[in-house]
């Protein structure tokens, strides 16, 4: 096959697979490889923390496509395989095996790597991080022995690991250095919901104290030091002070490379032969008027998606609605759109019944909405957002206000512009 009809995606995720099925579905005959480097099947990462890890749980992970689906389509999937190298001059991805894959298109999807601490006895037997299906055994299997956790980071793997801890009996103990759980993405009145959620639950959850040390015995971890002097037991640890984006085979083509590959609306990078989608990806946000890089499953298969489109019909601007979830146990938490700290706030619904949403408005304009257990607003919100609709604060305020039939009457921009 002349390169002049392939597309190379490294990165086996659901972003790199989605890339790989919108193209053969959007009509593209030429060849398609997806490289990835686990010794697995493509498999979804979000259970992970959460069905993976409750009691009974299924220890299997959730492939992203049944196992003859890639073949079927004539996509080629080389799992165990790393990309070395990018040759750009010559369209060419170098893999270390040595075999080069020629390439017209070439989309980076190589997510991120977890953030280490460091601090003295970060190496200890017993300190997790919980990102792929060889880290969600290990976790699985502690778990099983384990009496008492420590979690660092309350963010939503940290958050969601601690409830599946609390479901299984274990002692939990979350130690933020923010003043409040999910800072980086929440409002205030929603972390105060949700830091009260989880200690009713029986998690001590702990703001503003940052880690120190990490102590040990025989090599493996058994208690966590504060930076407030505090010290906490600890048969488990799971660190989630986040992420860094992998960029390291993108710096060494050449490409330009800030917090994330950078891209252009049509998320094409500074060479327009090469994409970057999902969590390596800084990109110029229609919703927050800046370049941002965003770790979710939605931005990295709507971006696979946008880039299929690009490649079959011609660049367009990327402007889908970023939306998250999070599952914490008996708290079913979702977020449309992207907030940021002085945004003006409107609780909508029964904050004591624990369901309830916080409208977020910038500028008199919503720009993001918060929703605990009230699933109805999260999809209202998402459409009104897609639409770039106008909803006053006033209108959000009033519990009479039919949200759901304002946002069926919003007409639907469409996807991409030409």
């Amino acid at each position: 096959m002349p390169a002049a009809d392939r597309v190379v995606i490294i990165g086996a995720g659901q972003g790199g697979l989605q890339v790989a099925d919108s193209l053969r579905s959007g009509g593209f005959a030429g060849g398609i490889t997806v490289v990835g480097e686990e010794n697995v099947l493509p498999y979804q990462r979000p259970p992970l923390s959460k069905d993976h890890l409750r009691p009974g749980g299924e220890p299997a992970p959730l492939p992203i496509r049944a196992a003859g689906h890639f073949a079927g389509v004539g996509i080629d999937v080389r799992i165990g395989a790393r990309a070395a190298e990018i040759d750009r001059a010559r369209c060419e991805v170098v893999l270390d095996s040595g075999c080069v894959l020629p390439y017209s298109r070439l989309v980076l999807a190589t997510g991120a790597a977890n953030r280490a601490l460091r601090v003295a006895g970060a190496g200890l037997d017993g300190i997790h991080h919980l990102r792929t299906l060889d880290e969600a055994r290990a976790v699985r299997a502690d778990l099983e022995r384990a009496r008492t956790a420590v979690v660092v980071g309350a963010g939503f793997i940290g958050l969601e690991f601690a409830a599946a801890a609390r479901k299984r009996g274990l002692d939990v103990t979350v130690l933020e250095a923010a003043d409040r759980p999910m800072a980086r993405v929440l409002s205030a009145p929603m972390a105060d919901f949700v830091a009260n959620a989880h200690l009713r639950a029986g998690v001590d959850l702990r703001v503003g104290e940052g880690v120190a040390s990490f102590e040990g015995r025989d090599g493996r971890v058994s208690a966590v030091t504060s930076a407030l002097d505090g010290r906490y037991p600890a048969d488990l640890v799971l660190v989630g002070v986040g992420v860094t984006p992998r960029t390291d085979l993108a710096e060494r083509a050449g490409l330009a490379v800030d917090d994330g590959v950078l891209v252009d609306d049509s998320l094409r990078t500074s060479d327009e032969r090469i994409h970057a989608i999902g969590d390596c990806a800084r990109f110029p946000s229609h919703h927050l008027g800046a370049r941002t890089r965003l770790e979710s499953v939605q931005n990295a298969t709507d971006q696979a998606r946008h880039v299929a489109r690009t490649v079959l019909d011609g660049p367009a601007p990327y402007r889908d609605v970023p939306w998250f979830w999070s599952d914490q146990g008996d708290l079913r938490l979702q977020i449309a759109g992207l907030g940021l700290p002085g945004d003006d706030e409107v609780l909508r619904g029964d904050v004591g019944a624990g369901k309830f949403s916080v409208f977020r408005f910038r500028g008199g304009e919503l720009a993001a909405v918060e929703s605990a257990n009230r699933p109805a607003d999260h999809l209202a919100a998402r459409r009104l957002l897609a639409a770039d609709s106008p909803l006053r604060p006033e209108q959000a305020a009033d519990p009479a206000f039919d949200l759901k039939a304002h946002a069926k009457r919003v007409p639907l921009r469409a996807r991409t512009a030409r």
